[in-house]
């Protein structure tokens, strides 16, 4: 089991971001969270196997229809996981 953070930064709140990236990550089979930060950005901590793991990050670069991802940074888990993936706020 592997567990990533990534900060993302662009047009990616009001877009349906935290509802695409919680269904991508629940196909996937990955526990985690995602939520908005007050500087417009999202925040994603998810854990699963590295393949799904990378999976994700790779979608995440994309994003839903309406979003416009300018950056993905990873940065290191700060939060333990239930057994799903869940939108925090």
């Amino acid at each position: 089991m592997a567990a990533e953070a990534y900060r993302i930064q662009g047009r990616v709140q009001g877009v349906g971001f935290r509802w695409w990236t919680r269904s991508q990550a629940r196909r996937l089979r990955l526990v985690g969270t995602v939520r908005n930060c007050a500087d417009g950005s999202v925040e994603v901590q998810a854990s699963g196997s590295p393949e799904r793991i990378a999976e994700l990050r790779r979608l995440l670069t994309q994003g839903p229809p309406g979003a416009q991802v300018k950056a993905v940074d990873a940065f290191t888990p700060t939060a333990s996981f239930d057994d799903s993936f869940e939108i925090v706020r």
